[in-house]
C-alpha cells in the first residue's frame, strides 16, 4: 500500500472541481461532435433510409451506453472511495474486478440485444429498407459493446484517480480516429452505414486501449483476477451500478412525453425544440460532465473520513454550476441574432429558441444541482436516491408542469413547464445531497444475498 495521499484530499475544492470538469466535458463534447459528424456525412449520402436507420439504432445504442455510464460511476465510487482510504491495493483490485465485471456483462448483454435486434427495431417503428439498414448496423456495431465498457470504464478509473487530462485525451483521441475514418469508409470506400459502424468500432477499440495504457503506466496497473475476489466485488459494483442504470433511463422517458406534447402545436413548434435538444448539449457540456467529475472528488474524501471536505465539495460544485450556466446564459442570448440566421428561424421555431437562449437557460443551474446530487448519492453510498430524483424529475417533475405549461402559455409553456419542474426536483436533490453529506458513509453490501435487502437498498434503508 502506498503512503502517497489520494489526490484530492488536499488543495482547493473550487479548483478540483472546475479542472476535473472542465476536462471531462472536453472529452464529452468530443463524443457529442463525432455522433454530429456521423449523421451529417451519412445525410450527404442523400439516402434519408439510411439517416432514418441510424436514428433507430442510436435510440436501442443509447440503452447499451446506459448500461456502460452504470458499470462506469459504480467503479469511479469504488475506486475513488479505496484511494480516500490510504489503501491503493484496494484500489487497483476494484478497478481490475470492475474491468472484467463490465467486460463479462457486456458480452452478455450485447448477445442478448444481437438475438433480437430484428423484434427490437420493428418495434421501434421501423420498416422497409429502413429497418433491414438499421438491423445490419446493430449486427456489425453490438459486438464491440464489451469493448466500449471497458474503454468507459478505463476512463472512470482515470478519473478515480484525479487523471483528468488523460482521461480526456482517451475520448478526445478516440473521438479522432471515428472522424478520421468516417469519410474513408463511408465515401472513398463506400461502404455507407457498414463504414459508419466500422469506424465506431475502431473508435472504441482505440478508447479501451488507450485507456488501459494510462492505468498501467501510472496508476499501478492491475492486479490478476481471481475468482475469490470477483464474487466478493460484484455486489458492490451492481449495487451503485444497478440504480445508476436506471438512472440514466429515466431521461428518454420524460423527453418522449415532452416531444409528444410539443407535437400537438405543428411541424414549427417540433422544429424549435428538436434545435433547443441539439444545442444543450454543445451549450451545456460541462454541466453534463459534472456528476462523473465531482463524484472522484466526494468519493476520495468521504473514504479518508473527511465530512468538511465532502461538504466543501458539494458547496464548490454548486458555485462553479451557476458561474458556468449565468456565463452560458449570457453568450446565448448574445447569440440570438446568429442562431435565428443559422437555422432559419421563423415562427414558433424562433419563439422557442429565443425563449430558451434567455430566461430558461438560467434555469438550467437546477438541472446542474441534480448532477451533482447524483455525484454525491453514488459515492455516499446512497444510489437509488440517484434513480428516484431523475425518475421523479422525468416523471411528476415533467408530466404535470408541462400539460399546466401548455394549457396556459401553448408551445412556450411546454418548454416553461420542463424547466419549472427541474426546479422543484433541483432543490429536492439539493436537499437530500446535503442531508447524506451529513451522515456516516454507507458501505457498500450485496444486495443479492438477503431476503429483503433489494427493497431495503431501494427505499435508501441500511
Amino acid at each position: 500500500m502506498s503512503g502517497t495521499e489520494a489526490k484530492f484530499l488536499s488543495g482547493s475544492l473550487f479548483a478540483h472541481v472546475a479542472r476535473m470538469s472542465l476536462a471531462a466535458s472536453l472529452g464529452l463534447m468530443a463524443v457529442f461532435a463525432v455522433d454530429f459528424i456521423d449523421m451529417i456525412f451519412i445525410s450527404m449520402l442523400g439516402k434519408a433510409e439510411l439517416a432514418a436507420a441510424i436514428g433507430y439504432a442510436g435510440a436501442i445504442l443509447f440503452f447499451t451506453g446506459s448500461f456502460g455510464i452504470g458499470v462506469a460511476i459504480a467503479t469511479g465510487a469504488l475506486v475513488a472511495r479505496a484511494l480516500g482510504q490510504g489503501d491503493r491495493d484496494l484500489a487497483r483490485r476494484r478497478a481490475t474486478n470492475a474491468l472484467v465485471i463490465g467486460f463479462g456483462l457486456g458480452v452478455v448483454f450485447a448477445a442478448v440485444i444481437w438475438l433480437n435486434i430484428s423484434p427490437l427495431v420493428s418495434a421501434l417503428g421501423a420498416s422497409g429498407e429502413t429497418r433491414d439498414l438499421a438491423v445490419g448496423f446493430m449486427q456489425i456495431i453490438l459486438p464491440s459493446l464489451p469493448i466500449l465498457l471497458i474503454g468507459i470504464v478505463g476512463g472512470a478509473i482515470l478519473r478515480a484517480h484525479g487523471d483528468a487530462r488523460r482521461s480526456m485525451m482517451v475520448m478526445i483521441i478516440g473521438g479522432a480516429v471515428n472522424a478520421a475514418l468516417d469519410p474513408v469508409l463511408i465515401f472513398g470506400l463506400e461502404l455507407d452505414l457498414t463504414g459508419a459502424a466500422l469506424a465506431s468500432i475502431a473508435a472504441r477499440i482505440t478508447i479501451a486501449v488507450l485507456a488501459l495504457r494510462a492505468i498501467a503506466r501510472h496508476h499501478g496497473g492491475f492486479d490478476t483476477p481471481r475468482l475469490a475476489s470477483l464474487r466478493a466485488d460484484f455486489g458492490a459494483v451492481m449495487t451503485i451500478a444497478g440504480p445508476a442504470v436506471l438512472t440514466q433511463l429515466a431521461t428518454p422517458v420524460g423527453q418522449a412525453y415532452v416531444t409528444r406534447a410539443m407535437a400537438e402545436y405543428g411541424e414549427e413548434a417540433v422544429a424549435g425544440m428538436a434545435i433547443v435538444g441539439r444545442l444543450i448539449p454543445v451549450a451545456f457540456g460541462v454541466l453534463f460532465a459534472l456528476s462523473g467529475a465531482v463524484g472522484p472528488i466526494i468519493g476520495q474524501n468521504a473514504g479518508a473520513g473527511r465530512g468538511d471536505r465532502v461538504k466543501g465539495a458539494l458547496s464548490a460544485a454548486l458555485i462553479f454550476t451557476g458561474l458556468v450556466t449565468v456565463l452560458v446564459a449570457a453568450v446565448l442570448f448574445a447569440l440570438r441574432g446568429p442562431l435565428e440566421a443559422l437555422f432559419q428561424l421563423e415562427g414558433a421555431a424562433r419563439d422557442l429558441v429565443f425563449l430558451f437562449a434567455g430566461p430558461l437557460a438560467l434555469l438550467w443551474f437546477f438541472n446542474g444541482v441534480i448532477f451533482v446530487g447524483n455525484a454525491a448519492f453514488n459515492n455516499l453510498g446512497r444510489p437509488f436516491y440517484s434513480t428516484w430524483i431523475n425518475w421523479g424529475r422525468h416523471t411528476l417533475g415533467t408530466i404535470p408542469f408541462v400539460m399546466v405549461g401548455a394549457t396556459l402559455l401553448g408551445a412556450q409553456g411546454v418548454l416553461i413547464g420542463q424547466a419549472v419542474g427541474g426546479v422543484v426536483f433541483g432543490l429536492l436533490s439539493l436537499w437530500l445531497a446535503w442531508r447524506v453529506s451529513n451522515t456516516p458513509l454507507a458501505v457498500e453490501r450485496p444486495i443479492f444475498t438477503r431476503r429483503g435487502r433489494l427493497l431495503d437498498m431501494f427505499l435508501g434503508r441500511r
